[in-house]
């Protein structure tokens, strides 16, 4: 839907020759209230630890996907917010991917995945997406448990908002909890003075809401008692009825939505009222009421949204432009304008390891697919959520709905979909603000891809106003050599960057002759401009619990396939390897011992130390970006956390530890800057004396080289390094080894593609091979067109 198609109800409206108050808000609200929302795909719900997330990022603005950022932040945390890893993820046309390599160490509990765009953090941190994810492991002491009791609160909401003597009203009851739902619940309506004569019952479409319909008589009190399958109750007031308002009734359908409104007891009919629907903060409906009546209905049709789906706030406003109701309804429920891939060939067959394929049409006008594919066991579990669940509802609400993607299913229930808008309210933006003139404070704009700030330092001082030299090299291709003038502070930017391989930054000044280029005392740092912002709200409550493990620990038979699967990969890694035997044995002197005596001085000289030799052993720290980055996982105790500068900052037993370079003390982003090729040792350091807890970094001495099987450039010590976009790791589709013995392959995740394509050559296939028990595959496919239809279907094949 790229753009919304604004009606004006042409029997009702005239011209309007003065901007209004409201005239002002809606033109404040077109011009300043973009915003965008993220669903995150992953390819399981669960994980163990040792185990890679797959996920794909999609980013939209409004119902189409976004052109307004190129970059995404994805974080995983642990459930106490500490931020274990992070991935900076280039977007193209608002979709981008990425993956994490889970520790085997980390501890069973769950785990969360936040996702955001710079421009995100504008607005409230309630809309980033944050995923639950459990994570657990066999050798954990404590044991996730799923938690039987639901500490649940229930509350109703009248149809816009209004509850009149004498008018029929309905109501949608909403249960919410931060744990587990109730599986089914029921409710009636009582009048408190004659409490054992219902007024009228209801029983709950799904586990989130209920409604009914009721007309209050005047003086009267009423109550909704909502009882639980376990015996649970709980009694809610329903609001006092009022003597007089706007009463407002909706009915979505096929053709649109058609609006009732009915004045009681006013003192001004609904006169010079103004009904506004807005899409995603968007005008795309405007009506004025020109006739003195109590009663009016109108129908809204579809083509206010171009045809698709979308949900629509409708706003009433008096003649004084102040709102009296408002109500969210859903634009063609029960017909979603989803298109379904063409599927042209298969060859699928059930037999362990066999080779299967499906083929697509070459000929769609969709190019690009997002595909997974699993093993499916038969058991018909219906999705918790999806892309369009994510779309169309949970991207623009906060408060918790149990399996959002059951609203959009083939056995979708309308009813339960309207009942679950009545009870929320458009939180985007608020009327009474809006109408006041107030605007959101952009502090982060979206910016094109990465920048960053080059600081050139000469003698240990800031290069001001000076002219210098940038060689900027990405892998090894031929540096591209520019000039640059720094500014008054001293600093160089290099905007809109957009690479997923790290970029060799070398400084060169000029000399004073000014014909040749000098690198003598030169020392160039590269900090990052678009950084990841600290996350200062609350993780959601989730239904999950930690007990103490017990001693046989049961595991949920994915979990157990997946700790199946990392021995069988573990197996295919050291197929081909022989375990050598330590060739130190009966050497009078040991290399490493020996590289830290020449190293180490005074207090660094600790007992209570961990070395890694980079003269004498081969690290395979040549694709690492920096030191930091390469530590993390390789010493007990020993973790890292990011800093705004997106430099990991190392942490002994939970304490931020001391950064030596060389046994001077040095700032993390220094030590990040430092090509890993010129490092000699690194000596983590804990709990020695004076010294504390502390990281030593030494270079290189002398003749020293490192030891390394990979062939590199010698980098120069005025080079910085800008790490860019994190790279996607591949997904690998191959046939098992035959000299590699594997008892039972038990891959869940036999496909994963966030990037098919459709060349001009070969039409896009869906290749994999089984694993041993997969009898059937649930595959998803997901794609949009140019014009940002979408392409969504899962189905079981057999």
């Amino acid at each position: 839907m790229k753009n919304i198609f604004c009606v004006l109800l042409l029997s009702m409206v005239q011209p309007i020759m003065a901007q209004t108050k409201l005239d002002k808000a809606l033109t404040n609200l077109e011009n300043n209230y973009d915003q965008e929302k993220v669903y995150l795909l992953t390819d399981k719900s669960q994980y163990a630890a040792g185990d890679k997330i797959w996920f794909k990022s999609f980013v939209f603005d409004g119902y189409n996907r976004s052109p307004l950022s190129t970059t995404l932040f994805v974080e995983l945390y642990s459930s106490d917010k500490k931020l274990i890893d992070w991935k900076t993820v280039l977007l193209t046309n608002g979709e981008g991917s990425g993956d994490f390599q889970l520790k085997e160490d980390l501890p069973e509990q769950v785990y969360f995945v936040r996702a955001y765009t710079p421009y995100m953090t504008n607005f409230s941190e309630d809309f980033q997406i944050v995923k639950t994810l459990p994570v657990y492991n066999p050798n954990s002491t404590e044991s996730l448990a799923v938690s039987k009791s639901s500490d649940w609160s229930a509350k109703a909401f009248p149809e816009g908002g209004s509850f009149i003597n004498g008018i029929p009203t309905k109501f949608a009851v909403r249960v919410s909890t931060t744990t587990s739902f109730p599986e089914n619940w029921t409710g009636k309506v009582i009048d408190v003075q004659n409490p054992n004569t219902p007024i009228t019952t209801f029983k709950s479409f799904d586990k989130n809401v209920a409604s009914f319909t009721m007309t209050p008589a005047a003086g009267k009190k009423y109550q909704a008692i909502i009882q639980d399958n376990t015996g649970k109750k709980q009694t809610i007031d329903l609001p006092q009825a009022a003597d007089s308002g706007l009463h407002v009734e909706v009915q979505s359908s096929k053709e649109g939505i058609k609006y009732t409104l009915k004045g009681v007891n006013l003192k001004q009919q609904p006169q010079d009222y103004k009904i506004v629907g807005t899409i995603n903060n968007h005008l795309a409906y405007r009506a004025n009421i020109k006739q003195l009546t109590n009663e009016i209905s109108s129908l809204i049709p579809v083509k206010v949204s171009n045809g698709a789906n979308a949900i629509l706030q409708l706003a009433i406003f008096d003649e004084n432009d102040n709102l009296v109701a408002q109500r969210l309804c859903f634009i063609k429920p029960g017909n979603l304008k989803i298109e379904k891939p063409d599927i042209v060939a298969q060859n699928l067959k059930p037999t362990p390891r066999s080779f299967n394929s499906i083929d697509l049409s070459p000929e769609s006008y969709f190019k690009n697919y997002t595909v997974l594919v699993s093993e499916d066991n038969g058991n018909n579990t219906p999705e918790e959520e999806n892309l369009l669940s994510g779309l169309w509802l949970t991207g623009d609400f906060t408060d918790k709905i149990d399996s959002p993607a059951q609203y959009f299913s083939k056995t979708a229930n309308t009813e339960a979909l309207d009942a679950l808008l009545i009870s929320e309210k458009w939180k985007r933006f608020d009327w009474n603000s809006v109408l006041t003139g107030a605007t959101p404070s952009i502090k982060s704009n979206s910016s094109k891809y990465l920048s960053y700030r080059v600081k050139p330092i000469k003698n240990n001082a800031l290069m001001i106003n000076s002219n210098v030299i940038l060689a900027v090299r990405m892998g090894k291709n031929e540096p591209s050599i520019t000039p640059f003038k720094t500014d008054q502070n001293g600093y160089i930017y290099l905007n809109e960057i957009n690479n997923e391989e790290p970029l060799s930054v070398s400084l060169y000044a000029n000399s004073e002759n000014n014909k040749e280029s000098s690198t003598d005392n030169l020392f160039v740092t590269a900090e990052p401009l678009v950084n990841p912002t600290e996350f200062k709200g609350s993780f959601p409550g989730t239904k999950y619990t930690l007990v103490k493990a017990a001693g046989n620990k049961t595991l949920p038979p994915s979990i157990s396939r997946a700790i199946n699967t990392q021995k069988n990969n573990k197996k295919i890694e050291n197929a081909d390897i022989e375990i050598e035997q330590v060739k130190l044995v009966g050497k009078k002197k040991d290399p490493k011992e020996e590289l830290d005596k020449q190293l180490s001085t005074g207090m660094f000289s600790s007992m209570n130390s961990t070395v890694f030799d980079f003269v004498n052993e081969d690290q395979h720290a040549t694709g690492s970006t920096n030191i930091l980055d390469w530590l993390q996982g390789r010493a007990a105790g020993l973790t890292f956390q990011r800093n705004n500068s997106g430099v990991n900052v190392p942490y002994i037993r939970g304490q931020q530890a001391k950064l030596y370079l060389d046994e001077v003390l040095a700032d993390a982003s220094m030590i990040a800057n430092l090509p890993v090729t010129n490092i000699a040792m690194v000596k983590i350091i804990k709990n020695s004396g004076l010294l504390g807890d502390a990281v030593a970094i030494y270079t290189m001495r002398g003749d020293m080289k490192t030891k390394s099987n990979t062939k590199e450039t010698p980098q120069n010590n005025n080079s910085a390094i800008i790490k860019g976009y994190d790279k996607p790791s591949e997904f690998l589709v191959e046939m098992l080894d035959e000299n590699v013995k594997i008892d039972n392959d038990s891959r869940e995740t036999l496909y994963w593609n966030p990037n098919l394509f459709d060349s001009d050559y070969v039409p896009p296939r869906i290749k994999f091979f089984n694993n041993d028990s997969a009898k059937q595959y649930k595959v998803l496919i997901i794609s949009f067109d140019d014009d940002d239809n979408i392409l969504y279907d899962q189905q079981i094949f057999k």
